[in-house]
């Protein structure tokens, strides 16, 4: 065996929880992505996605992907920079950029595409990158690959990012960038408090809408118009792989920083474009997302529904004010066990250990969908309630 290959063979995490039987990745699911999916031919609660508004297998989306891949075929075969640019894809870009009220709005393959490259290309080594702590993954690589100075402020204090904003020259370009809703933990981001201090500082405002399109503001527009601060946010980034029903990601900003982005991002210039029945399908999400506001209101009623009972019921978890909820475990091999568990009791959960959270923070995921019912809460707190205690957790 060749010296890389010996070293990637001595990780054996994944065996040894597999040996345990309680590995939880890749679980094969044989059915479409709503409140219960079947699994292993049986039928199960899901509470691990993130199709908040639930529209993945909305009819009139698929009607519309089928349509696009009639007309455009299966995909692209080129970068949007060369071959690959549809007026399927302007007509999105110009649907986005008017959605959130900017001149204009760029796609990517991916919305981890869209943080990680945006990021490095639009600082540089005199620059600054200003980050929370608990920032997306994929912000945390555009940090990574960035030649700017980046600084990190403990999460949601704003002392001290007005602290790490004070530490950059005043002349210097800085960038703070902010998920709206934290992925893991469920809570909001302070926008006002920040733009604040980016206006202060003169500082360009970068925000994650991925976990809040769709669920906050009017329409489904997110964090930022939830605050009425769209004019104020410089940068707005989400995907379509959550509420819009589909796959990829985007950009909206003023007219000179989409001209830059597009082009000299590398993973925009040198990556094949979204497939046309996944434009489409995002096309006809937004209007649905945008006429049919009861799918937001249900989401809401669903989601306080299981805040409350599970507050009730003792469970610790944290100061979520989403759909997300976390419910803490903070011990790694009780949360597989547990995971394993809830399958067995028909509901289908997300672990999230260490290192995505240090030891003494893991916990299971819980994301509520716009097509889940009150009945599906009570089920669900009731086998949670069931499961912890068998555990010693709760």
């Amino acid at each position: 065996m060749k010296p890389l290959q010996q070293k990637l063979a001595k990780y054996q995490e994944p065996q040894i929880v597999k040996k345990q039987g309680v590995y939880p990745y890749f679980r094969a699911i044989s059915s479409d992505q709503d409140a219960e999916v079947v699994m292993d031919g049986k039928q199960v609660l899901m509470l691990g996605s993130n199709s908040y508004l639930g529209l993945t297998n909305h009819p009139k989306i698929k009607e519309a992907a089928k349509a696009a891949i009639d007309k455009y075929g299966t995909g692209c075969a080129g970068s949007p920079f060369l071959n690959g640019t549809l007026d399927l894809h302007q007509q999105l870009e110009q649907i986005l950029a008017d959605f959130f009220h900017k001149d204009g709005a760029m796609l990517f393959s991916a919305g981890f595409q869209a943080n990680s490259g945006v990021i490095p290309c639009i600082t540089g080594r005199n620059d600054y990158v200003i980050f929370d702590e608990l920032d997306h993954a994929s912000i945390i690589e555009g940090k990574q690959l960035t030649f700017a100075n980046t600084l990190k402020f403990r999460h949601s204090n704003m002392a001290d990012l007005e602290r790490q904003l004070q530490r950059c020259p005043a002349e210097a370009p800085k960038l703070v960038v902010t998920d709206g809703v934290f992925s893991m933990e469920g809570d909001i981001a302070l926008l006002p408090q920040i733009a604040d201090l980016c206006d202060q500082y003169g500082a360009t405002l970068m925000v994650d809408e991925a976990h809040s399109l769709g669920v906050f503001g009017e329409e489904g527009r997110g964090i930022a118009a939830h605050y009425g601060l769209l004019d104020r946010t410089d940068i707005i980034m989400g995907t379509f792989s959550k509420s819009l029903a589909s796959i990829g990601g985007f950009v909206a900003a003023d007219a000179e920083t989409i001209n830059y982005l597009k082009h000299h991002v590398r993973p925009y210039i040198f990556t094949a474009s979204i497939a046309p029945g996944a434009v489409a399908a995002v096309i006809a999400a937004i209007d649905i997302m945008r006429h049919e506001p009861d799918r937001q209101e249900n989401l809401w009623k669903v989601t306080n529904h299981a805040l409350n009972r599970f507050r009730e019921e003792g469970f610790e978890i944290g100061h979520t004010q989403t759909p997300i909820i976390p419910l803490y475990v903070r011990n790694n091999e009780k949360t597989f066990k547990v995971t394993r568990m809830l399958l067995d009791e028909g509901v289908f959960v997300n672990p999230v250990i260490s290192p995505a959270v240090p030891p003494e923070d893991t916990l299971i995921r819980l994301s509520w969908m716009a097509t889940h019912t009150i009945e599906h809460v009570d089920f669900a707190v009731e086998k949670v309630k069931k499961c912890f205690k068998a555990l010693n957790i709760l």
